[in-house]
This record gives structure tokens, C-alpha cells and sequence, in this order.
């Protein structure tokens, strides 16, 4: 019910302008000098005060949709997915609220009118000219759309765009905000998620899989590093139990490269287990199998 009582300061604003609109209606006709400016400055308030209560209405509905849905459980795609919707269609919404507003307010004056029905006389070049003027906010208000119902990410998505890993924290019409690891914050035009490449780690779950690359040399025993693999995550909560692989990824010529790859709930945890696992098996190669650590090999031969 709290949200609701937004609206009254607006709705009864609105209402009480209304009232001496159509009260003082016959009578305003006499008035003259700076008076008889006040029946269109009414007007105009009207106008401002209706489009005040449809953008808290709006705000209103949205807040009403969005308590139905938490994006802190953990398998939380589904919500994610609506409350973008809704947040790009309030948005949109918004948008076309206040541009109501504004034309509404332009064409209550007599000399717009006049100019706008010159325009309507020659529509065509009217129309070539707006739409060249137009074409960038156009452009940018439909990619909006796009984004909001063909979903290429969603907020809180973990993604890489301008090579930083970051998550999606703000959808907006003409911009999007992107929340990097070390909180600073991208913001990128929309339209460059439609004409740029990016990866989306949690287009379909929110679970990701973690590498970690270790460098060992050629004597390390494999495994004994899967048996401490194990042991490692069988004490942590950051693992989710679903994914533990250790492989040998390459053979250099000096080192070895291992790769491990341990799965999590969502990407911060992903990060927090890579960097656990990462500083568990170095301390175990460094206390147990110090030989195997990277080294060059020289071979000498005495003449």
C-alpha cells in the first residue's frame, strides 16, 4: 500500500489545477495584461502535472513486478530475465511519457500549431529532414527495444566487452554500465552491444567454470596434484561439487603446463575458488615436490 501513496501528491496537484481550469474557465475570458496569460499557463501546468502522475504510476508498477522476483538466490536467470524486460520497457515508457508531454505542451501554443500544420503540408520534406536529424536517438531507442526482448545479456550477466571481465549493472536506452572486478564502471552505448562481439559467461546459467593454469617441471607427479586437487576442494564451500578436471594442457620446452578446472555457483565465486585452488597447489608443490618447480637446465661439456 506505501507505494500507492506516491502518487497522491501529483494526482491531487494535477486535480486541483484541473478544478481551477474549468472554475475560473468563463471568467478568464475578461482578463487582461499579465492575467490573461494565466489560463495557458494552467494549461501547461496541466499538462506537467498529469505526465508527473503517469511517470510515478510507472514507477509504481515497476516496483510492484520487481518485489515478486530477487536476483540474490543463487539460480536466479529467470529473474534476471524479467526484471530487465521491465526495466527496459519502463524506460521506454518513460521516454514516450515525456516526449507525450512535451509535444502536448509545444502544441498548445498558437504559433507551433501554425508551424506544425506547414509541416504536415509538405510531410515529405518534413519527414527526410527529421529523419536525418533523428536517426542517432532513432537508431539508439530501438536498439533499446532489441536489447530488452531478444536478450543478448541480462543484468547482473558476467561478461567481457573491451577486454575486461565485469557483470551488467545498469540497461539503459542510450547507454549501458558495466560494473568491472575492481569496481570501476564501463559505460558503453547501447548500439555496441548490437555491432560489437562480446562474450556472456551466464547467457544460460549462472554456474561458470573456472581455469587455472599451473607451470611445473617435467618431473612433477600428476598424480599426486589430482589427489591434492581433491583434498583442496573437499575443504572449501567456494566448489559446488560438479566439476574437477586436472589435465596436461601443453609441454613447453622447459615446463609443463597443467590445467585446472573447478566449477562454481556464479563468477564471483568463480574467481575466489580459482584464486584458493591456484595458492593451495603452489604451497603443496613448494613443500612437497620443490624439484619440480620451473628450472632451466644447462648442459656443460669440458673440452
Amino acid at each position: 500500500m506505501k507505494y500507492y501513496t506516491r502518487l497522491v501528491m501529483p494526482l491531487l496537484v494535477t486535480l486541483a489545477l484541473a478544478f481551477s481550469k474549468f472554475y475560473y474557465g468563463n471568467i478568464s475570458k475578461d482578463w487582461e495584461g499579465i492575467w490573461a496569460y494565466l489560463p495557458h499557463i494552467t494549461t501547461v501546468l496541466i499538462v506537467c502535472g498529469f505526465t508527473w502522475c503517469l511517470l510515478v504510476l510507472m514507477q509504481i508498477l515497476k516496483k510492484i513486478f520487481i518485489k515478486q522476483y530477487d536476483i540474490s538466490q543463487e539460480d536466479n536467470l529467470k529473474a534476471r530475465k524479467v526484471l530487465t524486460q521491465i526495466n527496459m520497457m519502463v524506460k521506454i515508457a518513460n521516454f514516450m511519457i515525456i516526449l507525450l508531454g512535451i509535444g502536448l505542451i509545444l502544441l498548445s501554443f498558437e504559433s507551433v500549431r501554425k508551424v506544425g500544420v506547414g509541416f504536415f503540408a509538405s510531410a515529405g520534406v518534413a519527414g527526410i529532414i527529421i529523419g536525418f536529424s533523428a536517426q542517432k536517438a532513432i537508431g539508439t531507442l530501438i536498439a533499446g527495444i532489441q536489447i530488452a526482448f531478444t536478450q543478448p545479456f541480462r543484468l547482473e550477466d558476467a561478461v567481457v566487452v573491451e577486454g575486461e571481465w565485469g557483470w551488467i549493472e545498469e540497461i539503459n536506452l542510450n547507454y549501458i554500465v558495466v560494473r568491472i572486478w575492481d569496481l570501476r564502471r564501463l559505460v558503453l552505448p547501447t548500439t555496441y552491444f548490437l555491432e560489437t562481439p562480446f562474450q556472456n559467461w551466464t547467457r544460460t546459467s549462472a554456474d561458470l567454470l573456472g581455469s587455472v593454469f599451473l607451470y611445473t617441471d617435467y618431473t612433477v607427479p600428476f598424480e599426486e596434484l589430482r589427489k591434492e586437487l581433491d583434498r583442496i576442494l573437499e575443504t572449501t564451500e567456494l566448489w559446488d561439487k560438479k566439476v574437477k578436471v586436472l589435465q596436461v594442457s601443453d609441454a613447453k620446452e622447459f615446463t609443463v603446463e597443467t590445467r585446472i578446472l573447478v566449477s562454481a555457483k556464479n563468477s564471483p565465486t568463480a574467481w575466489d575458488l580459482r584464486v584458493f585452488v591456484r595458492e593451495k597447489m603452489i604451497e603443496f608443490i613448494q613443500k612437497n615436490y620443490p624439484e619440480s618447480l620451473p628450472k632451466t637446465r644447462v648442459e656443460m661439456t669440458q673440452k
